[in-house]
């Protein structure tokens, strides 16, 4: 039993993002019917095995008549319609999100545009790279300390960021549709959810920059066998154990050794890194990982991809899952991206052959029909209206969730805790339209408290180890005997079962465990991705979870905990290439020296600047008739690259975008985050807001980026100062303010 169980959607996606959208809600038991070209797939790739499990398929040509009136059946019959064409293709075939809303008003279009209908871009060719690489994804190195050369990254990641927040936004849009019978126009360019994954990287504190921070200890630290692990002593009592543990107590009376202290000091922290090299490169990296976690400080190897689809954790956690597939065998792949208590979803069936359910999926049409909307029920302005969530949660993820939720216009307390070491981390970025209070919840007035707002809230999150809730008595099955309607969300790192489920992690470990790092880092040290994309990415899966959650509520009355975690998203933005099966090693580019996949998908330097280039084999001809490439079609296919380069070297981007957009190839200009943040369209979509916060002064942070037609997101109040809502919330529940 799935919780979106019933639930009928088309998927009409190409290439990542409209497939994996799909899969998302086909692994929660919606049946989805996936439409491919007369052809097949676009992207003819291994990689289709994971985003099409669990659909029938039928092959249609949406340009041929009877095609197209089998696809307008199709979608009479749906709740949600997935597609992710250009702005206008839909339309321009007569399948477009206004023409089918409006003849039936319940059903959810979702489109996931490269760049969405209201950007000048829009008829761009979007291709991952293009889309990316003005957002700061292709990050810079210094080469020599003169020139830069843009890093490329073989994670998708706007193609699975744009898939996760189209997949939360309809969520929520069926939320909202339980509650008013109304369906809507949702759409969300990958362009624009890539500000999701920026988060951080955009912040800008106009009135008082923040001070450098060191971290030696945390970081990548190569072992006695040449493996790399990365170790997380954040906190001080961290680093207390790591000293205990390794031998070293000694090491507690140097100031090095003093995690405030080091923090402000750059002297200080050369010497702690220096000393933890020495010391890291005395054990081979496992004996390092078992010793260290066992004392409580959050260690991991730093695997490759393949290696963590063998890990004994990987496949305990259910985080990867094995299926037979018809093509290639069994088949390693990513597991539920979010797990269910009450409705547990499932992995489905191996993906079937395109056109293999064709007569089955006609044959269902004869008798479909949609359930007519709840008469008199009230309208909704925002999907999440009268939900009240309380926010337990610390760092980034937990707290990314409670944040979405307030986007869709829940009502979140944020419970901080007044006796965590340092700093309340990233509040600006994640804590936007929510409301705060200090509550010890350890104090038997902080419970008291928490107790009186657990009374009036419908869903509670947290993101702490696995226990901790337990022995606080805030559990999910500890509260659920008072509200058998909580919706219960955890996330953690590695997963709620499985050997490492009560191990403490954040993006860094996520990223090394499953190979991220290492793919990054190439032949050099591990090295992380551009952007927190395992934090922000879980944040937004955790809030699409809560849907879920709240629709199959809405139906039954009966609530559930929702558990996702750091490593599941992980494999979800890997899911491109983290599949195995036997004989096949995916060769992506790799290292901190990888431009690209090949000469029509890659970074090449212009004569001020770098652009990506994005095309297909069959425009090579095209390519051909662009000024400056004249003759390049007749290049060998080895040397076509070279060709590309020094032709491209010898003229200005402006040259270069004209042009080859003129030809209908993808071009874009490699841009920083900085840039991105600037860009006057982000401003206007407020995706970049700069915004005046109580006793921080002007702070530029990212907005959230789905566009729903009937019931918008918000950003929400700047993230007032931690705890200074407590009068108003501590009256509300006629507790008295402590002072």
């Amino acid at each position: 039993m799935g919780a979106l169980d019933g639930l009928r959607v088309i998927d009409f996606g190409q290439w990542i993002a409209g497939p994996l959208a799909a899969m998302l809600l086909a692994d929660q038991g919606a049946e989805v019917i996936r439409v491919d070209p007369r052809g097949g797939p676009c992207w003819d790739t291994p990689a289709n095995a994971v985003w099409n499990r669990g659909k029938q398929r039928i092959a249609l040509d949406l340009k041929q008549g009877a095609d197209r009136r089998s696809a307008e059946q199709l979608i009479a019959s749906a709740d949600v319609v997935i597609e992710n064409f250009r702005p206008g293709v839909m339309d321009r075939l007569g399948l477009g999100a206004e023409q089918m809303t409006a003849r039936d008003d319940r059903l959810i279009y979702l489109s996931l545009p490269g760049f969405g209908a209201i950007d000048e871009r829009r008829d761009i060719a979007a291709w991952e790279g293009v889309v990316s690489a003005g957002v700061g994804t292709y990050s810079t190195r210094l080469m020599g300390g003169e020139t830069q050369q843009p890093v490329h990254t073989a994670v998708p990641i706007a193609s699975v960021y744009g898939a996760f927040v189209g997949a939360a936004a309809t969520a929520m849009a069926l939320v909202a549709r339980e509650r008013d019978g109304l369906g809507q126009r949702i759409e969300s360019p990958l362009h624009d959810a890539l500000y999701q994954a920026v988060g951080l990287r955009g912040i800008r504190y106009h009135d008082a920059q923040p001070t450098a921070r060191f971290v030696p200890w945390v970081g990548a630290y190569e072992c006695a066998d040449g493996r790399w692990v990365f170790f997380h002593a954040a906190f001080s009592h961290f680093i207390r154990q790591f000293c205990e543990a390794a031998g070293v107590p000694e090491w507690l009376d140097e100031p090095w050794s003093d995690g405030p202290r080091v923090a402000t000091d750059a002297e200080l922290a050369g010497e702690a890194r220096r000393r933890l090299s020495e010391i890291f490169k005395t054990r081979p990296a496992l004996e390092w990982e078992e010793l260290i976690n066992a004392a409580g400080p959050p260690t991991v190897r730093c695997l490759d991809s393949h290696e963590w689809l063998e890990e004994e954790h990987a496949r305990a956690s259910e985080a990867v899952v094995q299926l037979d597939d018809p093509q290639h065998g069994p088949m390693l792949q990513p597991g539920l991206q979010v797990r269910m208590s009450a409705t547990p979803g499932a992995v489905g069936h191996a993906a079937h052959a395109p056109d293999a359910d064709r007569e089955a999926i006609l044959a269902s049409l004869v008798n479909a029909g949609q359930p007519a909307p709840y008469a008199g029920a009230p309208r909704l302005s925002r999907a999440l209206e009268g939900i009240r969530a309380l926010d337990l949660c610390i760092i980034l993820a937990g707290p990314t969730c409670g944040r979405t939720l307030a986007e869709y216009g829940a009502e979140v307390v944020k419970i901080d805790n007044p006796n965590r070491e340092g700093d309340i981390m990233f509040h600006e970025d994640v804590n936007r339209g929510k409301r705060s209070i200090f509550l010890d919840l350890k104090s038997q007035e902080g419970r008291a408290v928490f107790d009186g707002l657990f009374d009036t809230a419908d869903v509670v999150v947290q993101n702490y180890r696995l226990g901790a809730m337990r022995r606080l008595g805030i559990d999910y099955d500890s509260l659920a005997g008072r509200k058998p309607g909580l919706v219960y969300a955890t996330l953690n790192a590695f997963g709620e079962i499985g050997p490492w489920a009560e191990r403490a992690g954040w993006e860094q470990l996520a990223q090394a465990a499953t190979g991220m790092q290492t793919r990054y880092g190439g032949e050099g040290p591990p090295t992380l991705q551009p952007f927190a994309i395992n934090d922000y990415g879980t944040g937004i899966m955790g809030a699409f979870g809560v849907g879920l959650a709240l629709y199959h509520r809405e139906r039954t009355g009966q609530g559930q905990e929702i558990y996702t975690a750091l490593a599941r998203t992980a494999g979800t933005l890997q899911s491109a290439f983290l599949h195995g099966y036997e004989g096949k090693r995916w060769d992506e580019p790799r290292g901190q020296d990888a431009v690209g996949e090949g000469p029509l998908q890659r970074l090449y330097q212009a004569a001020d600047g770098w652009l990506f280039l994005g095309a297909s084999p069959e425009q090579l001809a095209a390519l051909d008739g662009v000024p400056g490439l004249a003759g390049v079609a007749g290049a060998a296919e080895d040397l076509l690259e070279a060709e590309l380069e020094w032709r491209i070297r010898a003229r200005p981007l402006a040259h270069w975008l004209e042009h080859l957009r003129g030809a209908n190839i993808g071009a874009a200009a490699v841009g920083s985050t900085e840039d991105a943040m600037q860009l006057p369209y982000a401003v206007a979509r407020g995706l970049s807001i700069t915004r005046e916060h109580e006793g921080r002064g002007q702070i530029r942070t990212t907005g959230p980026s789905p566009i729903l037609g009937r019931t918008p997101v918000t950003a929400g109040a700047p993230a007032s100062l931690p705890g200074s809502d407590e009068r108003a919330i501590l009256g509300e529940i006629g507790r008295p303010n402590r002072g």
